[in-house]
């Protein structure tokens, strides 16, 4: 019974975390976006790159959330594996933005 319960309710919840990511970074590119064209009108410096890469990385975090869940929907090796793979690129991609944004703000 339990199981049938998750199989019903988690793929509303990965929908839902999925659509988290994207909305923030919907939400993250058209506000670094304005602050960039804002910027290039008042011709005031603005940390447009951080701003952006800051919600990159917290919209990863949504959409690896969801892929952990995923994986208790897992029934085969193969969807495992793949399932794997990207949550691997998502942490990768995740590590790389962090570095950056280190970097950045060591050089500001």
């Amino acid at each position: 019974m339990l199981e049938k319960l998750i199989e019903t309710i988690l793929p509303e919840i990965i929908s839902v975390l999925e659509l988290m990511g994207i909305t923030v970074v919907t939400i993250s590119a058209i506000g670094a976006f304005w602050r960039y064209l804002k910027s290039l009108v008042t011709r005031t410096p603005c940390d447009v790159k951080f701003a952006l890469a800051n919600g990159l990385a917290l919209s990863l975090e949504f959409k690896m959330a969801a892929e952990i869940l995923k994986t208790v929907l897992v029934r085969e090796l193969q969807e495992l594996m793949v399932l794997g793979a990207v949550i691997l690129l998502r942490a990768l991609l995740s590590f790389l933005i962090h570095f950056e944004m280190k970097n950045h703000t060591k050089d500001h």
